[in-house]
């Protein structure tokens, strides 16, 4: 009853569901696994304790940024030198902008170093000068910024001094020396009173990307989801056409249906004269 198997036509399709079947479990092994990592992620920054109740390292200590490294109190010492504005930043539903200095250290290498936050748009609002002469910094350590990042300007265009986002690869291009693959956040910015008043408000350290349940981590469940759909769809139709192809070959057999075959052969009408 099966030997319809064994054709060519059905070879095409067995080897299709071979084929299709281990893939789409395997996609979805894949994604679930991306899943599971994220939640992973966000079990163990879940239970990393505050960036306040941790010890400051030296910045060279906590490089290259990483799930474990992120949110850490670095230290460096240096001297302020180019100064930018961050334009598009919220902070508490307000919109304003970063104060962003470079911090050149004793090796001739710069950290990007944000002083605080302040409110407004650049150039309507007064910005609070850096500190002069050598100065040591212990701000949250932050992985450099990409498109993926909230807040981040990737039009282009913007006046001079302001950057778009904060990162080496944007800042190389617009200083005259090498930058670290990282920046700080200052959380003592050495102002008294309120943002209204023109004092820095510090900017909070963020999560690393990748790190929390986010709507990425739901959209790598729900992929996983609809691989093993796949999977058991592809199953449910090659079981669908092998029973209708039985039942077609058996209707054949007992004469129920004409034999399709026979009634193009033409030697049919030989036989049967």
């Amino acid at each position: 009853m099966y030997r319809f198997l064994l054709t060519p036509r059905w070879w095409g399709i067995n080897l299709f569901a071979v084929l299709a079947i281990p893939l789409c479990v395997f996609m979805g092994t894949w994604q679930l696994g991306r899943f599971e990592d994220r939640v992973q992620s966000h079990e163990q920054a879940a239970k990393q304790p505050a960036p306040g109740a941790r010890a400051a390292k030296p910045l060279d200590d906590l490089l290259p940024v990483d799930t474990v490294t992120s949110g850490r109190p670095a230290t460096a010492t240096g001297r302020y030198a180019d100064q930018f504005v961050v334009p598009g930043r919220e902070l508490d539903d307000k919109s304003g902008f970063y104060v962003l200095n470079m911090l050149r250290t004793d090796d001739g290498k710069a950290l990007p170093v944000v002083r605080g936050w302040l409110p407004g748009r650049p150039g309507h609002t007064p910005v609070p000068a850096a500190p002069a002469g050598e100065v040591t910094v212990t701000g949250d350590l932050q992985a450099s910024e990409n498109t993926g990042t909230d807040g981040v300007d990737t039009a282009g265009g913007l006046p001079d001094g302001q950057l778009g986002m904060i990162s080496a690869a944007s800042l190389v291009n617009l200083v005259p020396y090498d930058v670290y693959d990282a920046w700080v956040t200052l959380q003592d910015t050495d102002s008294d009173g309120d943002a209204e008043d023109g004092a820095l408000r510090p900017v909070p350290a963020v999560a690393p990307q990748g790190s929390g349940l986010d709507l990425k981590a739901f959209q790598n469940l729900g992929y996983t989801g609809e691989w093993f759909v796949f999977a058991a769809f592809v199953l449910f139709m090659w079981f669908r056409l092998v029973r209708r192809e039985a039942e077609a070959a058996r209707d054949v057999r007992l004469g129920l249906v004409p034999d399709t075959d026979a009634d193009t052969d033409p030697d049919a009408g030989t036989r049967t004269a």
